[in-house]
């Protein structure tokens, strides 16, 4: 036998309570005869507020830590019961602050850096330097062993991709450390999951898992070598502003450090760092042997957009050589497959190859003959619509005239060189036009003969300053 509940009115008899009808019935409800009405509770708001938490928390860390809670400057904490906001007109406002990790602050004013300054509540404008590049690092070094970070993509950064990125930040981080945090979904990109590749805007937040890594110390730097190394790269400057610079390489110089090269322009432009720890970064690269025009990014946004024009060729090269012989066709257009006779050596020899071989890419060179020597030497104005590596030196030897001084290339039997003319590599980036990474407009730079070459033209009578006819060669 089942038993009905008593009703939650109490007795649970018909009519032992107020009816839901009539004026005290709740609206929209139909009420039931002898139906109980719970009766209305008073609205007086949440037992306990937020600014009654954010109260209670700041008297419990302390007076240092209270004049940090969310009530005004000099405004004591009020009652529990006067615990309503002030209308929305008369609570100050104060600017934001990124949230960090809590660390022992301190009451002294004077302790706090002055690019981390802010106005006062009233009246006053904040003063927000952001921090420098070497800053950055500095903190995303120290956060590496802290816990996570949130780190903002700066408008220099834009479109890097995002394990540059982090490498970038972290230079003591490994690569394959980089990719395994990517690829493991670690690594949040506006709160979402990157891939390696992806690139990035300013703006975007990356979030940086804890990591642990032992600190690494600044490599100590001799001031007189840095001074010294400054002044060098400063002599070399052919044209300069505040995104880029190009150089004068000389021959023999190498532009980048590799198997027992300890001297080069990438090492060099370190002494060159900004005090924001901006150091100038190449942006594309001459062989060691190659003189003249190499370009230099001053800013990371600058480097991409140079490297950007390079990858669509809308620099414009033009380079000048003395070659062994004299062609038959005086202008014309060099067009085949290049690839290296070694894969593995990245210096190795280049070899003239076919379509679909390994490691094959296509070289497209435009040639013009400006003078020759006796039917014996010619001065040839080269013009590269492709950058293969030894592009030009492999195109002339194809040709039957390699470059006069050509160790790896130059391979005519019982050739002699003619006297007074020095056994280097005759090659000169002589000419580069490339719109300018922030206007757009067109950056024209001309390099000088170096000495060895300029000896060789004074010595067979080559006029320098001699119309140049390869400028108006097609560009495809």
């Amino acid at each position: 036998m089942t038993t009905r509940p008593p009703s939650r009115g109490g007795s649970g008899r018909k009519g032992a309570g107020p009816s839901r009808s009539g004026p005290a019935g709740r609206p929209g409800r139909p009420g039931k005869p002898g139906a109980f009405i719970r009766p209305e509770r008073e609205r007086t708001g949440p037992r306990t507020s937020a600014l009654d938490a954010a109260q209670r928390a700041a008297q419990g860390r302390g007076d240092a830590a209270a004049k940090h809670a969310p009530w005004r400057p000099g405004q004591e904490p009020r009652d529990r019961a006067d615990a309503a906001p002030e209308p929305f007109e008369a609570i100050d406002e104060a600017p934001r602050r990124v949230r960090r990790p809590r660390t022992e602050r301190s009451d002294d004013a004077a302790a706090t850096p002055p690019r981390r300054a802010e106005a006062t509540a009233r009246g006053g404008a904040p003063v927000t330097e952001g921090p420098t590049r070497r800053e950055q690092r500095a903190a995303a070094s120290a956060t590496l062993a802290s816990g996570v970070q949130t780190l903002t993509v700066d408008e220099d950064e834009a479109g890097m991709r995002i394990d540059r990125f982090l490498t970038t930040r972290f230079p003591q981080l490994p690569f394959t450390r980089v990719q395994s945090i990517v690829r493991k979904g670690e690594l949040r990109v506006d709160g979402k999951r990157a891939k390696p590749n992806d690139r990035l805007e300013p703006g975007m937040s990356v979030r940086v898992p804890p990591l642990k890594l032992e600190a690494q110390g600044e490599r100590p730097r001799s001031v007189a070598r840095d001074a010294t190394d400054a002044d060098f790269i400063r002599s070399l400057i052919l044209y300069e502003d505040a995104e880029m610079m190009i150089l004068n390489k000389p021959f023999g110089l190498a532009v980048q450090g590799g198997s027992g090269t300890v001297r080069h322009v990438d090492g060099l432009l370190e002494a060159l760092t900004g005090k924001d720890g901006q150091k100038p970064r190449l942006v594309h690269r001459l062989d060691k042997d190659t003189a003249g025009c190499l370009i230099v990014a001053k800013t990371r946004l600058a480097a991409a957009t140079l490297a950007k024009s390079f990858r669509s060729r809308s620099a414009r090269k033009v380079y000048w050589a003395l070659t062994a012989g004299v062609p038959r066709v005086p202008q014309g257009r060099i067009s085949t497959y290049l690839a290296k006779e070694e894969p593995t050596d990245a210096d190795a020899r280049m070899r003239v190859a076919k379509h679909g071989d390994e490691g094959a890419a296509h070289a497209l060179t435009y040639y013009a003959m400006v003078d020759n020597a006796a039917q014996k030497l010619s001065w040839l104005s080269l013009k590269p619509v492709t950058g293969r590596t030894h592009q030009l030196r492999a195109h002339a030897a194809h040709i039957g005239h390699p470059i006069v001084g050509d160790p790896k290339y130059f391979s005519i039997e019982n050739w002699e060189l003619p006297g007074g003319i020095q056994n280097r590599l005759h090659l000169l980036a002589r000419r580069i036009v490339i719109p300018h990474p922030r206007t757009g407009k067109p950056v024209d730079v001309t390099a000088p003969l170096p000495p060895h070459m300029a000896q060789s033209w004074n010595l067979l009578g080559f006029d320098a300053s001699r119309y140049d006819p390869i400028v108006e060669a097609p560009e495809a």
